[in-house]
C-alpha cells in the first residue's frame, strides 16, 4: 500500500520540528509593538516603530501531549522496541497530536497617520504550520500486522494530517474610536510555497472467516492525500535552484489566498478591561502544482487460490502479482492534478483584565500622547500591575483545542515590564511562562518563554515555547 505508507511516514518526518503555539505572553502585552500581530485593535502608543529583519519576531513551540523524546530514547537500561510498544503504541490514542508552527518575521512596521487616532502597521513573515494525530490503527498495522487479528476492525480514518510552509504579507489598521473603545483589522496575501492535507480519510481492513479460505481479509477504503509545492521543490532540488524556487513561490509565484484578523479592546471600567481577537480566516487557492493521491474502493480477498487440475499447465504464473491486480482493480491507486482550496487554521483570543496600583510614570503619565485638537482622545493611564485571565481556541482537524491563562504583569517605570502566566491546555497542567520587555531609548527588546519548570530537562517535556524580537520604536513626545 504506497499512499498507505506515505501518509503514515511524511507527517512523522514533519513533527520531528518544533511545535505550534499559542502566544499566551506576547497577547494583551501591548508595550510590544508585536502584540498587534495577536490583536489588531490591541491599545497603541507609539507614533511609529521599525523591527529589526528577521529579529523583530521568531518565535515557534515543541511539544505533543502524549509522549515526549526522553520516553523512547532515555539511556534507562529499557528495550527501545519495548519502550515505543508501551508508552507509544499501547498508549496514544487518534486523540494525541504532534502539531507544529514556527513564525519568522522578516518585515515588521508601523506609524500613526495625521489623525492620531489611527495607526497603520504592515509587515511579512514566513510560516511552518503542521498538526498530526497519532494514528493508532495504522501504527499496529505496520509493526505488528493483522495476521493474528481475526475480528478486530482496524479504522483507516485515524490518520489526520495536514501542514503547510507560506508566506505572508499583511497591512493593517487600528482606531481609537473613544476612550473606551479600540477597534482594528489587518488583510492578509498568502503565499503558499509548499501545502499537504489527508484530513478526510474513512474505512477500515480486517481478517474474517472466509468460505474457501480460513481467513479472509475485508478492504474498505476512501483515503485522500493532497499536496501542493512538493513536486515543484523536487524537481528544483534536483537542478540546483532549489533556493529560486522556494522564493518564487513565496512571492507570490506559487499558490494564492486571502485572509483577515479582527480584534478589539473595551475598557469595563476605569481599570477593567475586555479584548478579543479572530486570527487568519482565510484560504488558500493550491492551483501551481497541485497533487492529489486517492486509494477508494471495497474488495474481499482470501489470498492466493490455485486449482491444480485447472492450472497444470500454467503453474510458473505469477500468482502473486494476479492477486495484487485484482485488489488493484477493486481499490485502485489514482493522482490527478486538480486544484483545491485549503482554509487557515482559525484562532480566537480572549481576554479580561484588571488593573491596579500607582501608575506609571510621573503624576499619573497617559498611555500615549496626542497631538492638540485630536477628537476623542482622552486616554487611559497605565498602571503597574495587572491580572486577569485569557482564553486561547484554534481549529483543528479533530475539532478546536483550547488554553485557558491566568496572567500577571508587572511594569517598572517606563523601561521594563515582565508578565507571568499559567496556563493549561492538553499539553500541560504546569506551564509556568514569563515575558519580559526592556525599553532602552528607542530600542525596544523583548524575550518570552513557556513551561519554564521543564528546563531542567527538555527532553522530557511535552511542551516548550519561546519567542523574542528587537525593534525601534518613536512616540514623538512634543
Amino acid at each position: 500500500m504506497r499512499l498507505t505508507r506515505c501518509l503514515f511516514i511524511i507527517p512523522m518526518l514533519f513533527t520531528l520540528g518544533a511545535i505550534a503555539q499559542n502566544k499566551s505572553i506576547l497577547y494583551d502585552f501591548n508595550e510590544i509593538p508585536q502584540s498587534l500581530s495577536v490583536n489588531p485593535g490591541v491599545e497603541t502608543d507609539f507614533k511609529w516603530f521599525a523591527g529589526v529583519p528577521l529579529l523583530s519576531g521568531v518565535s515557534g513551540y515543541g511539544g505533543s501531549n502524549g509522549i515526549s523524546v526522553h520516553d523512547i530514547f532515555a539511556n534507562d537500561g529499557v528495550d527501545i522496541n519495548v519502550k515505543f510498544r508501551e508508552r507509544a503504541l499501547n498508549t496514544l490514542t487518534p486523540k494525541d497530536e504532534f502539531s507544529s508552527t514556527i513564525q519568522l518575521e522578516y518585515l515588521s512596521g508601523g506609524f500613526r497617520g495625521e489623525n492620531p487616532n489611527l495607526f497603520y502597521s504592515f509587515g511579512g513573515y514566513l510560516e511552518f504550520d503542521n498538526i498530526t494525530y497519532w494514528p493508532q490503527d495504522y501504527a499496529s498495522l505496520i509493526f505488528d500486522g493483522n495476521a493474528d487479528q481475526l475480528g478486530r476492525r482496524f479504522d483507516l480514518g485515524d490518520l489526520k494530517t495536514r501542514g503547510s510552509l507560506i508566506n505572508v504579507l499583511h497591512f493593517g489598521v487600528n482606531k481609537r474610536i473613544d476612550r473606551n473603545l479600540t477597534i482594528g483589522g489587518r488583510g492578509k496575501i498568502y503565499s503558499g510555497i509548499v501545502d499537504y492535507s489527508s484530513t478526510s480519510n474513512n474505512g477500515h481492513l480486517s481478517n474474517i472467516e472466509g468460505q474457501n479460505n480460513r481467513i479472509a481479509t475485508n478492504l474498505s477504503a476512501d483515503l485522500l492525500l493532497r499536496t501542493s509545492g512538493l513536486q515543484d521543490l523536487d524537481d528544483a532540488s534536483d537542478s540546483d535552484t532549489f533556493t529560486n524556487e522556494v522564493i518564487s513561490r513565496a512571492l507570490f509565484g506559487g499558490d494564492l489566498g486571502l485572509g483577515i484578523d479582527f480584534g478589539f479592546t473595551y475598557h469595563l471600567t476605569e481599570r477593567t478591561t475586555i479584548t478579543g481577537s479572530l486570527l487568519d480566516v482565510g484560504f488558500i487557492y493550491h492551483s501551481s502544482d497541485p497533487k492529489s493521491y486517492s486509494l477508494k474502493g471495497n474488495t474481499t480477498v482470501e489470498g492466493i487460490q490455485i486449482n491444480v487440475l485447472e492450472n497444470f499447465a500454467s503453474l510458473n504464473r505469477d500468482f502473486w502479482q494476479d492477486l495484487v491486480d485484482d485488489i488493484e482493480a477493486e481499490v485502485p491507486f489514482e493522482t490527478d492534478t486538480k486544484s483545491y482550496v485549503s482554509f487557515r487554521p482559525t484562532k480566537m483570543y480572549a481576554s479580561i483584565r484588571n488593573d491596579f496600583g500607582e501608575p506609571v510614570g510621573k503624576e499619573g503619565q497617559q498611555s500615549c500622547d496626542c497631538t492638540a485638537g485630536s477628537s476623542g482622545c482622552e486616554l487611559r493611564t497605565k498602571y503597574r500591575n495587572s491580572f486577569g485571565g485569557q482564553l486561547y481556541i484554534i481549529n483543528r482537524s479533530r475539532g478546536p483545542q483550547m488554553a485557558l491563562t491566568g496572567f500577571y504583569t508587572r511594569r517598572i517605570g517606563n523601561i521594563l515590564a515582565f508578565k507571568g502566566t499559567y496556563t493549561v491546555d492538553k499539553f500541560s497542567y504546569t506551564n509556568v511562562g514569563l515575558g519580559m520587555n526592556l525599553q532602552a531609548g528607542p530600542v525596544n527588546f523583548y524575550i518570552m518563554a513557556d513551561n519554564l519548570l521543564s528546563y531542567n530537562n527538555i527532553a522530557a517535556t511535552n511542551y516548550a515555547s519561546f519567542q523574542f524580537g528587537l525593534n525601534i520604536i518613536s512616540w514623538g513626545r512634543n
